[in-house]
């Protein structure tokens, strides 16, 4: 018999489905109106890239602003409001959103361990990558941490218990969602010792995994081979499907800036938004030992 909680749950998981498929319809129409923009402007100016990968998680993903129910009007959307920020300011800066044609050539050594280093205005954030079953979205997070890529950038979405899963999203140096590097991956890792079973039966039945707490994956569209730079970061246990490519872990420090970050809150109290905390990556930084 399915209990009131486990309803509870599916409801809320069903819901922000709903809100991923009704944001990616509006990134399409928005990417579809700046085309044309473009197009028009094509004889003065130089343009290049693509809309970043975040979908269900993409923001997406990682991003968006339907922070109410599916079925509302934008008149019944809760207004953001702004919480007690426990973050400190951003270092002077803005984020550099180069974009590139295709993958960088492949440089990593995956016999080799790396670490990136998130230090942000929240604190700091340590996380382990694994190059031997991630290879290519390791090497990509390599390539654009030592470009200044994610320098400057906002994390600018958090998801709650009303959502059903517990992520900070970062990546977009655009800070809506919509952003990437002008290149996609495929997914990889899909079927890494990471993901957990869930032990309810509605989950088992969809197909879903838990995505542990600590544990770092990569935001993308529905669609396959979309990953792009989009990341999100896993606060407490987390049911998804099985899609997102995870590439490896949380240190201790990182995870006591998460829960900072996560007791915070999201403004207007929606179950998926910008956090209330100001968390800016001042500086990524990716290295082999």
């Amino acid at each position: 018999m399915v209990t009131n909680e486990q309803r509870r749950r599916q409801l809320a998981r069903e819901k922000f489905e709903r809100q991923q498929q009704r944001r990616e319809a509006q990134r399409r129409k928005a990417r579809n109106r700046n085309a044309l923009i473009a197009a028009g402007l094509a004889v003065l100016i130089a343009a290049g890239g693509t809309a970043a990968a975040t979908g269900a998680l993409g923001g997406d993903d990682k991003k968006k602003d339907d922070k109410a129910s599916a079925d509302a009007t934008p008149s019944e959307l809760p207004t953001p409001s702004k919480g007690p920020d426990p973050c400190a300011k951003p270092a002077p800066g803005s984020p550099a959103k180069k974009t590139w044609k295709s993958e960088p050539e492949m440089t990593v050594d995956t016999s080799a361990s790396y670490t990136m280093a998130l230090k942000t205005t929240c604190g700091n954030i340590d996380l382990k990558l694994d190059a031997a079953k991630a290879p290519h979205t390791v090497n990509s997070l390599n390539f654009l941490a030592g470009q200044g890529y994610f320098d400057h950038t906002k994390c600018h979405r958090l998801t709650g218990e009303a959502s059903g899963i517990y992520v900070l999203q970062c990546g977009d140096p655009e800070g809506t969602g919509g952003g990437g590097p002008g290149y996609t991956l495929a997914e990889e890792n899909l079927k890494s010792d990471l993901l957990q079973e869930p032990k309810d039966e509605q989950l088992k039945q969809a197909k879903m995994k838990i995505y542990p707490a600590g544990t770092i994956a990569m935001a993308k569209t529905q669609q396959p081979h979309s990953t792009g730079s989009q990341f999100f970061l896993v606060y407490k246990d987390s049911p998804l499907q099985p899609d997102y490519t995870p590439v490896g872990t949380i240190g201790a420090e990182g995870r006591k800036t998460l829960d900072k970050i996560a007791g915070a809150g999201i403004q207007g109290g929606a179950p998926d938004g910008p956090p209330n905390a100001t968390v800016v990556v001042d500086k990524a930084t990716v290295t082999k030992s």
